[in-house]
C-alpha cells in the first residue's frame, strides 16, 4: 500500500465521451467520486497532475509559434485544474490547487515545501500549468512533481487496462504487458509517456503504473498494491 502518489490524468478524461473536447459534466464527476470513493476507503496522500488535451496542446497548433502555443496549453492546465477542484470540493474532498505560473488571484503557486504539507494534511493538491516552460509535456511535469515529493509511484490513468503490443481498440490481437523496464519502454518506443518523463522516472527509480481509471474499483486496487490491475514500468 503506498503513502504518497501522483496520479496523471488527460485533459481528455474530463472532455465529452464522444470527442474527448470541451469539459463534460458527467466525465468529470466520473473522475471525482472514482477519486471519493477510494480515499473513502484507503488513506493516502494524493496529488493530480492535469493535462489540457481536452482544450489545447501547444504542440498540435501548428499556425501559433511554439513557445506561445505551449502557454496556451499551460493556461488550458489550470481551467481543467479548476473544474477538477470544483468536482472534488463538491463531492466532499478538500483540495489545493498550486501553478507553476503565478496567478495568485485564482491558485498557489507551486512552492515545494507547501505542497507537502497540504499533502501531510491530508489534501488532494492539483498541479497546473505544466512545469512552467515551454516544450515540456505534463507527463514530464507528472514524473517532476512525483520526483520532487518523494511520491513512490507516479499513477497514469489511461483509457485502456495497461500497456499492449499494439493499440487494444483498434487491434483485438494486441497483447498486454504485466510488466515492463523503462528501457524496454522507450526502445520499442511505446507511447505510454514522452521520453524525458520515462528517463526521468528512471534515473530517480520512481516506478509508473498505467491503468484504466475509468473502470469503478481500478484506483484503489492499485493503491493497495495490486498486480492483477494495469501494467507497471520500473
Amino acid at each position: 500500500m503506498y503513502h504518497r502518489v501522483i496520479l496523471k490524468l488527460s485533459g481528455e478524461s474530463l472532455g465529452k465521451k464522444s470527442s474527448k473536447t470541451g469539459i463534460d459534466k458527467v466525465s468529470l464527476y466520473n473522475v471525482a467520486k472514482e477519486i471519493k470513493t477510494t480515499l473513502d476507503v484507503i488513506k493516502v496522500q494524493l496529488g493530480i497532475v492535469i493535462g489540457a488535451g481536452n482544450i489545447l496542446r501547444g504542440k498540435d497548433v501548428d499556425f501559433i509559434e511554439r513557445t506561445t502555443a505551449d502557454y496556451m496549453g499551460m493556461l488550458a492546465t489550470v481551467i481543467n485544474a479548476l473544474a477538477l477542484q470544483s468536482a472534488l470540493e463538491d463531492v466532499g474532498l478538500v483540495t489545493r490547487v498550486m501553478t507553476a505560473i503565478e496567478m495568485p488571484k485564482i491558485a498557489e503557486p507551486y512552492i515545494r515545501r507547501r505542497a507537502i504539507r497540504h499533502l501531510e494534511k491530508g489534501r488532494i493538491v492539483i498541479f497546473a500549468g505544466g512545469t512552467g516552460n515551454p516544450y515540456f509535456t505534463t507527463d514530464t511535469t507528472a514524473a517532476l512533481r512525483a520526483v520532487e515529493l518523494k511520491a513512490e509511484v507516479l499513477l497514469k490513468a489511461t483509457q485502456v487496462d495497461g500497456v499492449y503490443t499494439d493499440d487494444p481498440l483498434k487491434n483485438v490481437h494486441a497483447k498486454k504487458y504485466k510488466t515492463l523496464t523503462f528501457i524496454e519502454a522507450i526502445n520499442k518506443k511505446l507511447k505510454i509517456m514522452d521520453t524525458t518523463a520515462f528517463t526521468l522516472c528512471m534515473d530517480n527509480n520512481l516506478p509508473v503504473i498505467v491503468f484504466n481509471l475509468y473502470k469503478k474499483g481500478n484506483l484503489l486496487k492499485v493503491l493497495k498494491g495490486s498486480s492483477d490491475v494495469g501494467t507497471i514500468i520500473k
